[in-house]
């Protein structure tokens, strides 16, 4: 069975196309097409702006997408489109797109949610069997178990999420936003070498990052000046303290849940610091870390194909009346 994926939750446009042999239980990855809406630096990507990339863009990718797949429209037996959570009106302008695609082409939809959608695909890559998950990107933080046939969320943030903390710290170092600001932090954060004590703020399972940007936005606004402190140094404390915290949290859910696996997925997954950090905290409960590289823990169309075809196999599909999308 093939599906076609459609994701444009963000500034990430993707487009993937999933084979699924369901005799031998192999997943074939035939495309996984991406186009990002760059903005200058020191600047975010407005609802408005990102859905007018996406409605440029989104034709040209799905033919390149079918193309590197080599398959005819014919062959494809479901189209999976991202149902939320995300930004509105990027959710919406990919969403037309796929209910056109459905009806133009006769075929079933599947509204899929982005969460799910990397989990499914982090435990399809990685191998991972029952782990706990810390999903981690611009828009979610959350640490979620599968228990009694359902995702838990047994912490998350209070406010705004991780990926969102270190974007928003970027601009106030007017970091370029190519290939993102997150990416650019961390290449900052290997060069610093003095730690800034931090706000550390864990309560109970949950995480809270707001109050940490303000204090680190006062640092920067009196420190960077005065020669006191680097754009690198800022970047590392920064890191330090928010991964630090992830970690405790997971650790005790993975204590709670009794389970030796953890895999992180989200566009923040792709850090080396947060995997490693992640990982010495694993070793010494005698348990493993999973995490995926840039093709699969941002944004892509591949795990909503992923994640819509497991579910249409088992005779889902969202009705055209009902494929809409929720923030």
């Amino acid at each position: 069975m093939i599906a076609l994926g459609l994701e444009g939750s963000a500034n990430k446009l993707g487009i993937g196309i999933i084979e699924h042999d369901i005799e031998t239980g192999q997943v074939n990855i035939l495309a996984n097409v991406r186009h990002t809406h760059i903005t200058p630096p020191g600047t975010g990507f407005l609802p408005r702006d990102t859905a007018a990339h996406h409605r440029a863009h989104i034709i040209p990718v799905i033919r390149e997408a079918l193309k590197t797949a080599n398959v005819k429209v014919k062959d494809i037996d479901v189209i999976c489109y991202t149902k939320g959570p995300g930004m509105g009106a990027p959710l919406i302008s990919v969403a037309v797109v796929a209910r056109t695609l459905a009806l133009l082409w006769n075929k079933s939809i599947v509204g899929v949610n982005h969460c799910i959608g990397h989990i499914e695909m982090g435990r399809e890559i990685t191998g991972a069997n029952n782990p706990v998950v810390l999903y981690v990107s611009g828009g979610n933080t959350q640490v979620i178990a599968y228990s009694e046939h359902r995702y838990r969320i047994f912490g998350e943030t209070l406010d705004i999420a991780v990926g969102n903390c270190l974007d928003r710290f970027a601009r106030i170092l007017n970091l370029p936003n190519d290939p993102s600001p997150g990416y650019n932090i961390e290449q900052y954060a290997k060069r610093g070498n003095k730690f800034i004590e931090l706000p550390y703020t864990v309560k109970g399972m949950d995480v809270s990052f707001s109050g940490i940007l303000s204090f680190i936005e006062t640092v920067a606004n009196e420190q960077l000046s005065t020669g006191q402190c680097t754009p690198e140094d800022l970047c590392f404390s920064l890191q330090e303290t928010l991964f630090a915290m992830l970690v405790e949290t997971t650790e005790r859910a993975m204590a709670h849940i009794e389970s030796k696996e953890v895999l992180i997925v989200g566009g923040v997954g792709c850090n080396l610091r947060l995997q490693e950090m992640m990982a010495q905290m694993a070793e010494q409960r005698g348990g493993k870390v999973f995490a995926t590289d840039e093709r699969f823990c941002i944004d892509n169309g591949i795990m909503i194909a992923h994640a819509g075809l497991l579910a249409f196999r088992t005779g889902f599909v969202t009705p055209i009346e009902k494929a809409i999308c929720t923030q």
